[in-house]
């Protein structure tokens, strides 16, 4: 599942409760924003380390294609990467399709049409979404994923070119 609310809204019919989409979504956005800004999100944790992406911007151009919301990532990078340029940046809200559609990376690749993309992720719809755009994907599988066989599997059938346990590795991968 890519999307929090729609998984959430599928486990609320598994318990056999229907709830309307957009009720889903305020009661989600209530825990994970919380009020006032103290919701879940603050457990959240930044994985790559301090000067990552700071090198990597230094290579090439950083872009982001998410399953988010802006507000939600605006909120993600405004706490942890604030000096961080990542252009473009295509949220849930940007695109007709999300994940696995190819429609964010396409926009990416409409904006830097030169430039050589890689997409990173650690979803199988972030795999397919490479996949159907043409783009090398590199998978994350942590170490303490539940199903990281199946997740391994995955990844290798849409054709990764490389799979890394945590993203302070994709140095080695596009070196």
């Amino acid at each position: 599942w890519n999307n929090d609310w729609a998984l959430s809204q599928k486990i609320a019919s598994d318990l056999g409760v229907a709830v309307p989409f957009d009720q889903v979504v305020e009661k989600f956005n209530e825990f994970f924003l919380g009020k006032n800004g103290a919701g879940l999100i603050l457990r959240e944790h930044w994985i790559p380390e301090a000067a990552l992406l700071k090198r990597l911007g230094q290579t090439g151009d950083l872009a982001i294609f998410t399953g988010r919301d802006r507000y939600e990532l605006d909120l993600t990078l405004r706490r942890f990467a604030p000096a961080i340029c990542f252009a473009p940046i295509i949220c849930a809200e940007d695109v007709e399709r999300g994940k696995p559609a190819p429609d964010g990376l396409i926009a990416i690749q409409s904006a830097r049409p030169d430039a050589r993309l890689w997409f990173v992720g650690d979803t199988v719809d972030d795999a397919r979404s490479a996949r159907a755009a043409g783009v090398p994907f590199v998978g994350i599988a942590a170490g303490m994923e539940n199903r990281r066989d199946d997740l391994l599997s995955l990844f290798r059938k849409e054709d990764a070119v490389a799979i890394i346990d945590n993203v302070n590795q994709i140095e080695t991968v596009i070196a």
